[in-house]
Order: structure tokens, then C-alpha cells, then sequence
């Protein structure tokens, strides 16, 4: 009688409201969508950029409005070049609307952080919106873009829109205060300048977010198309003026870096063209595209120590293409109407990867590289994706989501994970197209007619042109018939074994290892102060023995050291630099020889590991397969 009772009390309670779904809150306002109408008004933005002691942007910005109600205001999110919701917007402080003088109450989206709600009153024709941007000197988050002698404005972090309008239906009138004395350099048009306030023309505010400022205490441009009917400058700024002395074969190589371009390309898609160069350290992790400039950083030793430091010469390059290759022609799914419509990035091996390709090989035309340089960093790149262990599991069209995955941090086993391989990766790809298309045309077509052909069209037109995988497709077959899908597919899709390395071969080259010292790796390890043991013991250590990174499967990771540890010790004796640990890995070739033995230091712990390695030092180069190959042809300056 109970045990009945009791069924019938569980019965109920199961079918009754008790169990009820719980009661969630309502969505929020929708945030107005991009329209193709014209804002009413101009916005004028006045940014105060002189407080480079305290590393604080101070802004103030009017913003007309039609007519009283509801008002949602934007951060740019989605940030071009960028290709992920890189904004800044968690250094953004101070935020206070006014209108007349009087306080406004904004409330931010509860769902999209960068979206702010504020209600107009009636008879108010425009808003005031004031904050400031705090930019830390050694920005680990949102980039450095201010020391005390160097700042980049970036008006995407200095500035709201109104939502419900494409942002180049948007028009902006910018100004900035500068440190007195500074010079500056901007893609924006019309700057007149009083004291230290430099004011600019009225533009779209798509072009304001595509137009950064950099200004800096010492600095120096360099013509490199003098007399030009369009202008293309170098500005570099640095913290000593003697970082700035060039020599005039390297101001002829980046002059040289123009002419080709122009050669490749056969059009122009700006009016005038600035190379902006930060010659920092904090700064010099730097490379980001726009459509009339392009934001560069390097180690200020970038002309003092060329030949010492030329692993990334290929940056101004690569960042010039782009004005081609992701600012005119665009993935579709990559150009969006205002900078908070996610993107997607599934073409990125086209956008990111051939101009990896042609970034190193402008390069190379033009004198940044010498050949045996070019070679010696094609040989890093080939043998740095042949070891990605990671392609077991995913593959590189895969790695096209690592901008969104937030993959450009640092990350530990990070040939496992892999990273935004689809720039090294993408451009062996597009090295194996250009030599597949010299051997089947017998010489007379080569990539270069597909650049020309797809990226030089429309000269002079800035708007973008987009496309899609069926576009590249039917490009590389108009220059020369095969099936370009298969082919593209086959290596974005597959799993290896290894890298594709065809287009070494089939160029007249083959990737070996040996015991002598690579150029290129040698000038990555003094930019970054590291020395590169990847190809043997699997380890990238710095020279006070940190371990910055370690080969999946290789014989430092099987010993159980793990990326952020310390070597304190070799066979027993202190670690005083890298060349002790070298010296081990000699010695432990010889026959009979014991394992490498290392104090580490790891999680707060002192432990001895065992290497058992006996391979010797080995470094990746490429060998000749003849006289002269493709590669020879395809990196000589075009006639």
C-alpha cells in the first residue's frame, strides 16, 4: 500500500510542472544589420596621441543623429588583416556620452561586448562620445602601438560607428595631436597641419580603419619610385637615429622590390603608397596589410645588420603584395560590410599563402635576399612544415581557422597543434602550381600570368573584388588547362606523408640535411636570441637554456622534456650559452657514445634527463639537382 502510494507521488511530480523547463532571460535587442544607405552627417573623430610617457590615447568624438530613440554604437571587432575579433576593446576606458552637455547612460550589449545601447532625446542633433585607449609600452594582448618614441593611431581602437550602415557609407572627419617635433605618416589624404594637430579631409570611415597613422621622435622617408606619377614612400622610425642610416644598395633593393611588383602585377589599386616601418623591439613583430599602406616591424637593426638579421626581409614584400592580393581581390567570405560581421576564412591559403609565395619571391627579384639566402630560408620553410607531426590529424585547410582559434599566441607543441600554416605551407603549394605550370607549358606560362590575369585586373579601381575557390580554379586553368581542383584540394584536404615538396624538386632541388650551419636559421636565432636544435634533438632553446619549443615524437620530447623548461645543465657542466649544448650533441655522435644528459629545471623542480640521441647536428639546406632548375628562373628579376 505505501510502496503504491509512493509510485503514484514520483508519477505525478514527473509529469507535472516541477520538471519544467527553468525560465531563461529574454534575447536582447537586435543590433541593427549593415545597410547600403548613407549616414546622415559627418562623424569627426580628434584623437590626443601625445601622452607617451603615461602610454594613453584620449579621444573625443561628435557623431550626428536624425532623430530621437534607440542608438547602438560599435567597437570595430572583426579587424582586416587581422581575420579574427581581434579589437581591442578590453583596453577601451572612460567611455561617457553627452549630448549638450548632458550626460547620456549607455548600456552595453550583454551578448555582443562590443555593441553600446544609449537612447537619444528628443531635439538632439549630435553626440559626444568620449575614452580613452591604455596602451601599455609591452603589449602582450592588443599589440604595442606606443613607446615613448614610437606611436601607431589605429582608428579601429579609437573610435565607435553608429550600427545599421556599411562602413563605407560612413563619412569621418579625423584629426591627432602628436608629441611635439614628431613626424608622422598616414594613408589618409588631405593633412594640414597646426602646432602639434594634424587634421585630415572627410573619408569613409572605411577607409579611416584601412588608413593607420604612425609617428614617431626620429624618423626617415625614403622615395622608392622617385618622380612617379604614384608615389610610393619608405618612413621608418626608430628609437636612435643611427638605426635609421641606410646604405644605398639596400634603399636600391627596396626600390627594386616596386619595379617588380609592378612587373608581376601589371596594375596599381592605390594613389599613392606608404611603407610604414617601426624599427622597435616591442614593435617588431609586426605585419599588417592595407589597401594604400602598410604597417611593418622589425629589429632596429634591420639596415645596421642586414646580412645578420635577413630571415623576414621578405616583410615589406609580402605586406606590398597584399595591396593585390586580400585588399583589391578579397575571399568573398572575408570581405563583410562592417567590421562587427564575423568572417570566415577558408581561403586564406590564397589570401595569406600566395603571398607568402610572392613575398619571398619579390623578394629574392629585387635584392632583399641574395640567392644562397633565398635558398637557405626556402630550405627552412620546406623542412619546418615537413616536420609538422600535427598533419596526422588535421589538415592544412583546417589551419585556415587558426586566426579565429587564436593560433598566432604562443602555444606549446606547436608542430603538433599546428599554427597558421596555411603562409608556409600555402606557399610551397603555390611554388608546386608555378613550376607544374612552367614544366606542362614547356616555359611559356608560368604563375606569374595567373597573378597578372587575376590580382592586376580593374588598374586603378580600390574597391574590392571578391572570390571563390571555383575563381582561383578557373583562373589556373585559363593558364594552363589541368585539373587545378583536384590538385588544390588534394593538398588542403590530405594528411602527407610529409610536406609537398613537388615544387622543390620539380625547381631543380632537393631538400637534405647536414652538419653545417643554415644562413637563415642562424639569422632567425639572432633576431630572436634562440639557437635552433629542431632538426636533431627536436629543442629551440634561448641562450639561458629556457626551452621555447619541442618537436612532437622527437628525442627531447621523449626524454620528457616539455616546452617552458630550463636547461641548468650539460653532462654536468653549467650551461654558459648554447655552444656547450652543440658541443653534446657532437659528441654524443660518436660511436659507443653515452645519451646527452640535461638538469632541467621544470614546475619547480630540479631533474636529470637522458637524451638519447646520436644523430649529430643536423640542418636543413637544398641540394641541386643539375646545372640550373626552376627555382633559379622563377626568383631571377623579370626582364
Amino acid at each position: 500500500m505505501v510502496k503504491k502510494a509512493l509510485g503514484v507521488a514520483i508519477a505525478a511530480l514527473l509529469s507535472g510542472a516541477a520538471l519544467a523547463e527553468p525560465e531563461g532571460v529574454a534575447p536582447t535587442a537586435a543590433i541593427p544589420a549593415p545597410e547600403d544607405a548613407t549616414y546622415a552627417g559627418i562623424l569627426t573623430l580628434s584623437v590626443d596621441a601625445s601622452d607617451v610617457a603615461r602610454h594613453i590615447f584620449t579621444v573625443k568624438e561628435t557623431i550626428p543623429v536624425a532623430a530621437p530613440g534607440p542608438l547602438t554604437l560599435l567597437f570595430p571587432k572583426w579587424l582586416p588583416g587581422d581575420h579574427a575579433p581581434t579589437g581591442p576593446i578590453a583596453q577601451m576606458a572612460g567611455l561617457i556620452i553627452t549630448a549638450d552637455g548632458k550626460r547620456l547612460e549607455w548600456q552595453r550589449d550583454p551578448v555582443e561586448m562590443t555593441a553600446f545601447h544609449v537612447k537619444i532625446p528628443d531635439g538632439v542633433p549630435a553626440i559626444t562620445v568620449e575614452m580613452q585607449r591604455l596602451a601599455m609600452s609591452d603589449d602582450k594582448f592588443g599589440g604595442t602601438v606606443m613607446t615613448s618614441n614610437i606611436a601607431a593611431v589605429k582608428w579601429n581602437s579609437l573610435s565607435l560607428y553608429p550600427a545599421g550602415y556599411v562602413a563605407s557609407r560612413i563619412s569621418i572627419k579625423p584629426s591627432v595631436t602628436l608629441p611635439h617635433g614628431w613626424s608622422f605618416v598616414s594613408g589618409l589624404d588631405g593633412a594640414k597641419q597646426s602646432g602639434d594637430t594634424i587634421v585630415f579631409a572627410a573619408t569613409s570611415y572605411e577607409t579611416l580603419i584601412d588608413s593607420p597613422l604612425y609617428a614617431g621622435r626620429f624618423a626617415r622617408q625614403i622615395d622608392l619610385d622617385p618622380g612617379a606619377k604614384i608615389p610610393v614612400h619608405l618612413t621608418a622610425f626608430a628609437d636612435h637615429e643611427e638605426d635609421l642610416e641606410a646604405r644605398p644598395e639596400q634603399i636600391e633593393a627596396h626600390r627594386g622590390l616596386v619595379r617588380e611588383a609592378y612587373k608581376l602585377f601589371g596594375s596599381q589599386h592605390y594613389d599613392h603608397y606608404d611603407f610604414m616601418l617601426a624599427l622597435n623591439e616591442r614593435m617588431s613583430d609586426l605585419g599588417i596589410e592595407h589597401h594604400r599602406s602598410s604597417e611593418n616591424g622589425y629589429n632596429p637593426r634591420y639596415f645596421a645588420e642586414w646580412d645578420g638579421l635577413f630571415f623576414d626581409h621578405d616583410l615589406l614584400a609580402h605586406e606590398f603584395t597584399h595591396s593585390w592580393n586580400g585588399k583589391f581581390r578579397r575571399p568573398a567570405d572575408l570581405w563583410t560590410a562592417d567590421y562587427n560581421q564575423p568572417m570566415r576564412d577558408s581561403l586564406l591559403w590564397v589570401y595569406e599563402g600566395q603571398t607568402q609565395y610572392w613575398g619571398e619571391i619579390l623578394a629574392a627579384r629585387a635584392g632583399l635576399y641574395s640567392k644562397p639566402q633565398f635558398l637557405e630560408k626556402l630550405a627552412v620553410l620546406a623542412a619546418s612544415m615537413d616536420w609538422q607531426a600535427g598533419r596526422l590529424w588535421r589538415s592544412l585547410q583546417d589551419t585556415t581557422n587558426g586566426e579565429i582559434l587564436d593560433l598566432r599566441g604562443a602555444h606549446t607543441y606547436s608542430n603538433w597543434l599546428r599554427g597558421l600554416d596555411y603562409y608556409t605551407e600555402g606557399a610551397l603549394i603555390w611554388l608546386d602550381a608555378d613550376t607544374l605550370i612552367r614544366d606542362k607549358s614547356k616555359g611559356t606560362r608560368s604563375l606569374d600570368d595567373f597573378a597578372q590575369a587575376f590580382f592586376g585586373i580593374k588598374d586603378g579601381q580600390i574597391t574590392p573584388e571578391t572570390y571563390r575557390f571555383d575563381d582561383v580554379v578557373a583562373a589556373l586553368n585559363a593558364v594552363q588547362p589541368y585539373d587545378w581542383a583536384a590538385f588544390l584540394r588534394s593538398r588542403l584536404d590530405g594528411h602527407g606523408p610529409g610536406a609537398p615538396l613537388d615544387g622543390i624538386t620539380r625547381g631543380g632541388y632537393r631538400l637534405v640535411y647536414s652538419d653545417q650551419p643554415n644562413s637563415a636559421l642562424l639569422a632567425q636565432d639572432n633576431d630572436a636570441k634562440t639557437t635552433n636544435l629542431f632538426f636533431s634533438l627536436g629543442l629551440v632553446i634561448t641562450h639561458d637554456g629556457m626551452v621555447n619549443e619541442v618537436a612532437w615524437n622527437s628525442p627531447a620530447f621523449k626524454a620528457g622534456i616539455a616546452p617552458g623548461a630550463q636547461v641548468i645543465a650539460v653532462n654536468s657542466y653549467p650551461l654558459d650559452g648554447t655552444d656547450l649544448i652543440k658541443s653534446a650533441v657532437v659528441a654524443a655522435e660518436k660511436a659507443g657514445a653515452a645519451p646527452i644528459e640535461l638538469l632541467i629545471k621544470a614546475d619547480d623542480r630540479y631533474r636529470m634527463v637522458q637524451v638519447d640521441y646520436h644523430g649529430g647536428l643536423r640542418y636543413p639546406r637544398l641540394e641541386p639537382l643539375g646545372e640550373s632548375g626552376l627555382i633559379d628562373r622563377i626568383i631571377a628579376p623579370k626582364d
